[in-house]
C-alpha cells in the first residue's frame, strides 16, 4: 500500500487460511457495507494510516491524553518512467512526510507509539475492481501488500497497532510475530469475511484484559469492535523512564478500542448506535481497571467535520440537529437546502439504545488531528 519494500516469506512458508469460518470487518473506513453507492465511494474512499505518540499522563486520572501525531494518507505509487531530461525521484522524495502535532508533551515521561491502519481487505478489493481501476494490479497484489506493510511498521517502529478490513489475519499474524508482535483478531458477522486486529510488542506490553462487540446482537448491522486493556512492561519502560513505584505501575494501564464503522452513509441511526456502544464499553473498562486512560482507533468512515466527529470530540450530540445521512459527513449538503429534521422512534431508539434525542458519553477524549495544522492534515486522497 504506497512503498515498496522488502521481507515476508516465500510461498511455501504460508500458514494455511482458515478465516471465512469467522466473520471480520470492522470500521472506520467502514468500507464495511459494500452495498452502499459505489460512485460515492471512489471520492470517499482512502486508505489512511495514523501514527500517533500516546503519552501516559501518571499523575492525572483524566481521560484527555496529548500526542504527538502524525496523519498519513497511504497511496499505490506507480512505477515512474524516466523523462527526457528528468530524473526519478529518489526514495527520499518517495517518503511520507510526518506532520507534527504542536502539544507540548515533554512532561510526559510514558511514551506509545500508536498505529491504526485500514489495510484493505483482499477479498473487497477483489469484489470492488471499479474502485481501484487506476491501480495496477500489482499493487492490489496480498503477497505484494503485505512487504509494504511489513516495511512501513519497522519504520514507524509502534508499540501497539490497530487493522481494519482485515482477511488474511492468519498470515498477517505469521508475519508480525517474526516483527516480536502478538495480536487479537474479531471477525465480522454475516456473509463478509473480514474484520479487526489488535497487535502489540510483547517485550513492551502484557494483554491484561480483552472483549469485543458484534453488533448484530443490537440490531446495528454486522460490524464488530474490539477492546483491550494493556498495561505497560514495569521493566522494559523503567529502563529509560527511571524507577517506579506502586502508583506509577497502575497508570501503566491503560484501554484500546479498535472499531471499523459501518460504511453506508445513509444509515447515521446505525452509525451513531455502533460508536455509542464503543464508548460505553470503553468507559466501563476504563473504570472497572482503576479509571485508567483510553485510546480509541479505527475506520469511523466520518468526516473531521461532521457530527459524528464532533459528537467524540465534544461528548454530546442534539440528534435532531442533524439529518440521519449528514452524520457521518459523507454526503455533502447541497446549497440552498432547508430541512426538517425528523426521525422515526425506531430510529432513535438504534442511535441511543433509550429513544432519545440526544446522546452524551462521559470520556473526555481528545483528537489526535487536534494539534496538527488542518492545511497539512485534511486534504483529498484517493488510491490512484
Amino acid at each position: 500500500m504506497g512503498r515498496t519494500g522488502d521481507g515476508g516469506y516465500p510461498p511455501a512458508e504460508k500458514p494455511s487460511r482458515s478465516s471465512d469460518s469467522k466473520r471480520s470487518r470492522t470500521s472506520q473506513h467502514d468500507v464495511g457495507q459494500h452495498r452502499s453507492k459505489k460512485k460515492q465511494r471512489v471520492t470517499i474512499r482512502q486508505t489512511e494510516t495514523k501514527s500517533e505518540t500516546l503519552t501516559l499522563n501518571q499523575n492525572s486520572t483524566s481521560y484527555t491524553h496529548t500526542y504527538a501525531t502524525s496523519s498519513i494518507y497511504s497511496y499505490n505509487r506507480r512505477k515512474e518512467k524516466g523523462h527526457k531530461g528528468k530524473s526519478k525521484r529518489t526514495s527520499a522524495e518517495d517518503k511520507r512526510k510526518w506532520v507534527y502535532s504542536t502539544h507540548n508533551v515533554s512532561p510526559y515521561q510514558d511514551r506509545v507509539v500508536f498505529m491504526s491502519y485500514n489495510i484493505l481487505g483482499v477479498k473487497n478489493a477483489a469484489d470492488h475492481e471499479d474502485l481501484y481501476h487506476n491501480v495496477a494490479p500489482k499493487y492490489l497484489d496480498w503477497d505484494y501488500r503485505k512487504r509494504l506493510i511489513r516495511k512501513e511498521i519497522r519504520e514507524y517502529n509502534p508499540g501497539i497497532m490497530c487493522f481494519q478490513e482485515v482477511d488474511c489475519y492468519d498470515d498477517l499474524d505469521y508475519l508480525l510475530k517474526k516483527e516480536g508482535f502478538k495480536g487479537v483478531y474479531q471477525a465480522r458477522t454475516g456473509d463478509t469475511c473480514d474484520g479487526c486486529a489488535i497487535f502489540w510488542k510483547r517485550e513492551l506490553f502484557d494483554l491484561l484484559h480483552e472483549e469485543s462487540i458484534e453488533f448484530q446482537k443490537f440490531d446495528l448491522r454486522n460490524n464488530v469492535c474490539q477492546l483491550c486493556v494493556f498495561k505497560m512492561n514495569v521493566k522494559n519502560s523503567s529502563k529509560d523512564m527511571g524507577a517506579s513505584n506502586s502508583e506509577s505501575i497502575s497508570s501503566r494501564s491503560f484501554v484500546v478500542g479498535n472499531i471499523h464503522v459501518l460504511f453506508n452513509p445513509n444509515r447515521g441511526d446505525i452509525k451513531l448506535g455502533q460508536v455509542r456502544l464503543f464508548l460505553e464499553s470503553a468507559q466501563r473498562l476504563s473504570l472497572e481497571w482503576g479509571d485508567i486512560p483510553v485510546v480509541l482507533a479505527g475506520d469511523l468512515n466520518s468526516m473531521p467535520q461532521s457530527a459524528m466527529y464532533q459528537f467524540l470530540t465534544s461528548s454530546k450530540l442534539d440528534i435532531q440537529m442533524h439529518e440521519r445521512k449528514q452524520i457521518s459527513g459523507q454526503i455533502y449538503p447541497s446549497q440552498n437546502r432547508s430541512f426538517k429534521s425528523r426521525w422515526s422512534d425506531e430510529e432513535l431508539r438504534l442511535a441511543t439504545g433509550t429513544g432519545a434525542s440526544h446522546l452524551i458519553h462521559q470520556l473526555q477524549l481528545s483528537s489526535a488531528y487536534a494539534g496538527v495544522p488542518s492545511k497539512k492534515v485534511y486534504f483529498p486522497s484517493r488510491l490512484n
